[in-house]
């Protein structure tokens, strides 16, 4: 079968190319082509777009580039026309592809959304626009199926394929040699993945190293950014290490995290953390005004209640977050990584998320 994926940012790549990995297993005649990044195209994946391209982050950031995303949407359409696939697998980045289901709906193309949009977390109706647009949803939440039984649409649980990535991951022995880091207790600085969260939270989190001088500070980078974006940390003394979290939250003993994907990552990897998060004012107040839900990181959704503090736009100061920091390198320390463990229990499925992805995915296009 013709599958075609758009995955907007690297996470959606990581997970993209795990469930290319799995659906390859059942069937051996597969061909992928799609939007994604560098794992898609090592899984087998044709790319005609990579994510560096389309990573707007924000209300503000959007509007400034909405002549560039329709350019990419006619363009995405466009090939999925050509390519006609057996199937469009949307992965997350709801902006954009919520655009993209409804079209190829319209083309009588099947639709598969493989980690749902945030419906729940604002404009709650669009739950019903998923219903008609979408075929067959895969959550990786599981409160959200019973979010959407609200709207008497039966979706499937699969698990968190982020337990895929991290279990599949093999730490490098030589991390800490080849990259120059002495044995000094290391605090991780995950500053995000796109350059406008870089630009708000990594001057705070730089600004943490000279409190406290028996820790060193190492930022998490990504290389499809601009260098330049980390000319602070580089000034700081500070080393920055591209393209290497998850080898930098395995020495870690705390971490500094910006909000998303990574917040779930920093707690399976057993790293207490202060949660962060700050934006352009317009964003923020747009953001005030329609989200709905109570905290902004997975850690915390995913449990119902706060396992980690998180500092939120006026929130974050030098002072609040060098309390903070103290804190999870103290007192609340041990009482975070029994609640990580609580929380484990509480989402982990027994087998992999893109297995049971696969799985269903395979049964539901052969039965028509």
């Amino acid at each position: 079968m013709k599958y075609y994926l758009i995955a907007g940012e690297k996470s959606g790549d990581l997970h993209g190319a795990n469930l290319i990995k799995a659906l390859q297993k059942r069937d051996m005649n597969a061909s992928f082509r799609g939007f994604g990044g560098e794992a898609m195209q090592q899984a087998g994946t044709v790319l005609t777009k990579h994510y560096k391209e389309m990573a707007f982050m924000g209300f503000t950031a959007v509007l400034l580039n909405l002549r560039k995303i329709r350019r990419y949407l006619r363009e995405c359409q466009k090939d999925i026309l050509d390519y006609q696939p057996d199937v469009v697998i949307l992965i997350d980045y709801a902006g954009f592809n919520l655009r993209i289901a409804e079209f190829a709906k319209k083309q009588g193309l099947r639709t598969f959304y493989y980690i749902s949009p945030k419906v729940w977390a604002w404009n709650t109706q669009r739950a019903w626009k998923i219903k008609r647009i979408v075929d067959r949803m895969f959550c990786i939440m599981p409160f959200e199926k019973e979010f959407y039984k609200k709207y008497d649409y039966e979706v499937d649980y699969i698990g968190n394929p982020i337990f895929d990535a991290i279990q599949n991951f093999q730490p490098n022995p030589y991390f800490l040699e080849q990259n120059q880091i002495d044995h000094k207790p290391i605090i991780a600085v995950l500053a995000g993945s796109r350059k406008n969260e870089i630009k708000y939270l990594l001057p705070y989190m730089v600004g943490m190293a000279k409190y406290f001088p028996d820790y060193q500070f190492i930022v998490a980078g990504v290389s499809h950014l601009d260098k330049a974006l980390y000319q602070i940390a580089y000034q700081a003394g500070l080393k920055v290490i591209f393209d290497q979290t998850y080898d930098l939250l395995n020495v870690a003993e705390a971490a500094l995290v910006t909000s998303g994907t990574a917040t779930l990552e920093t707690a399976l990897f057993n790293v207490p953390q202060v949660v962060c998060y700050k934006g352009d004012f317009f964003s923020m107040l747009i953001a005030w005004m329609v989200v709905k839900v109570k905290y902004i990181s997975l850690v915390n959704l995913s449990a119902g209640r706060e396992i980690v503090k998180e500092l939120v736009q006026y929130d974050i100061t030098e002072n609040s977050l060098r309390k903070e920091l103290t804190k999870i390198l103290g007192e609340n320390r041990q009482q975070i990584l029994h609640d990580y463990q609580e929380l484990r229990k509480q989402i982990q499925t027994e087998a992999s998320a893109s297995e049971v992805a696969a799985k269903l995915m395979w049964q539901y296009l052969n039965e028509g």
